[in-house]
């Protein structure tokens, strides 16, 4: 572990640096103390990453969270312009030296423009993308929907990774007051309350109480809320963390179906919400119990909530006629241009509405991060689903 991530600090931080310095930086700034300047952000940048990450616990991504952090910021924005800038740099001088008449200077003003925009989206996503709330309205249309249930409207919530706002508590605030001005009639979160221990959401479990809507607030388990990233000091202690996780969920007035179902009435209609434990593709947990969950309701209609999105392929359309299933999970890679993310590269389904034959799918990306505290294009969502007959 510890050679991979040095090999990411050499990559992003010392390669770059000593390849425009041997080519520029040299030759602009004779003065020695300037030239060495130029190598300190980066030596600071990688000692207090690796001082935070290796030194003193063996829970760094838990213990020392806002420090690594605000220090992925800073080589985000710092160490990945400059390698953009080299790679451009270098396309260009491996060209000029197969085709004579093409300019090196022009390869060098394009990775400075390359370099600026991806500090300006850094920059933008790291400091303001995390609360950039973006409230979508979608439909979904079933004639197997009740018609006491016709314009039923839901508002989804994923991933909100409580332990990534603990230096900005204001943005769950936020999250909870648009979630409620959308006034729906029901509120349903998939999964991910917390990045690694139960005791992250502590400090919200007052302004998560405030969630409120005529039908409730349901929700599930996701990876990350079973404590399997903490090293623990005794076995025991991941199930009482998980305990208390399930516990505080309570504490805040939620509807917590743990592979369990729930009815919702209206008039002599009713419709089934189902409501299962991860179950991902490995490595990522497989705990749902799907038949049990959905004993019962048979011939219903019927939405499950289960977090990730793999799932729905997996299991859900081989096996069973569940209409419509809302999951979280891939978070959009936290990053999305003109409609498309890296999120694609692993997952079929990632974000939106997928459809097949008469069952469909919603994935929402996530109100919450996990790693870098950036997110770009696939901004923090809250989903208002409208069921149609």
């Amino acid at each position: 572990m510890l050679q991979r991530f040095a090999f990411i600090f050499v990559l992003l931080l010392f390669v770059p640096d000593a390849y425009i310095y041997w080519l520029y930086v040299r030759k602009w700034n004779k003065a020695q103390w300037v030239r060495l300047l130029w190598w300190l952000p980066s030596i600071l940048l990688a000692a207090g990453f690796i001082g935070a990450r290796y030194i003193g616990t063996q829970n760094p991504m838990s213990d020392r969270q806002g420090i690594i952090a605000w220090l992925g910021i800073l080589i985000l924005c710092i160490g990945v312009p400059k390698l953009i800038f080299m790679l451009v740099d270098l396309i260009g001088r491996l060209l000029h030296a197969i085709i004579k008449p093409i300019p090196v200077r022009w390869f060098a003003w394009l990775g400075t423009m390359l370099a600026i925009g991806f500090f300006c989206v850094a920059f933008y996503g790291s400091f303001f993308g995390v609360e950039h709330f973006q409230v979508k309205q979608v439909t979904y249309t079933s004639s197997r929907l009740p018609a006491a249930f016709d314009c039923y409207r839901i508002v989804q919530i994923s991933d909100i990774h409580s332990g990534s706002f603990h230096q900005r508590p204001g943005i769950v605030k936020k999250m909870v007051e648009l979630t409620n001005a959308q006034q729906g009639d029901m509120i349903v979160f998939t999964g991910d309350l917390v990045n690694q221990r139960s005791k992250e959401v502590d400090q919200f479990v007052d302004v998560l109480s405030q969630l409120h809507a005529p039908d409730g607030v349901y929700s599930i388990l996701g990876n990350h809320d079973y404590g399997n990233y903490y090293r623990w000091a005794k076995p025991e202690d991941e199930g009482l963390n998980q305990e208390h996780l399930e516990k505080q969920q309570f504490n805040m007035g939620w509807k917590f179906l743990k592979n369990q179902h729930d009815i919702i009435r209206r008039n002599n209609d009713s419709i089934a919400i189902i409501g299962v434990e991860n179950d991902g593709n490995p490595p990522f947990p497989q705990y749902a119990d799907l038949p049990k969950a959905s004993q019962d309701t048979e011939g219903m209609f019927r939405i499950l909530l289960s977090h990730d999105p793999t799932h729905w392929r997996r299991e859900v359309l081989p096996t069973t006629d569940i209409d419509f299933m809302l999951a979280g999970h891939t978070h959009g890679a936290q990053f999305m241009l003109f409609g498309w993310s890296p999120a694609s590269w692993i997952y079929d389904e990632w974000g939106g509405m997928y459809q097949e034959g008469s069952q469909a799918l919603y994935v929402n990306v996530g109100i919450g991060f996990v790693g870098l505290p950036f997110r770009f294009g696939a901004w923090p969502e809250i989903t208002v689903i409208t069921l149609h007959r």
